[in-house]
């Protein structure tokens, strides 16, 4: 907290003018803090839309693989059947 001067407890004005100054700091302070906050606010977002294309993308691949693996397990149950079960 700002403390008050000596000249602004004898004169009304230049406490007034003390304080819009202090008030035009804050207001530049308050502006800078909001446009941090947005820019942090658009990298949550940018960041959890990447984790969704990753997970996607993920999901995408371990169908693929199950797919993959069970074409393989087919394939190896069929040959198994030619040649041992119906010779």
């Amino acid at each position: 907290m700002v403390d008050t001067t000596d000249i602004e407890k004898k004169s009304l004005e230049a406490h007034v003018e003390l304080c819009a100054e202090r008030y035009k700091l804050l207001a530049v302070k308050l502006t800078s803090l909001e446009d941090k906050v947005e820019h942090l606010c658009e990298s949550v977002i940018a960041l959890n839309a990447s984790i969704i294309a990753a997970s996607q993308k993920r999901s995408t691949q371990m169908l693929g693989m199950s797919a993959s693996v069970i074409g393989v397990l087919v394939g190896v149950i069929g040959w198994l059947l030619a040649h041992y079960a119906f010779p």
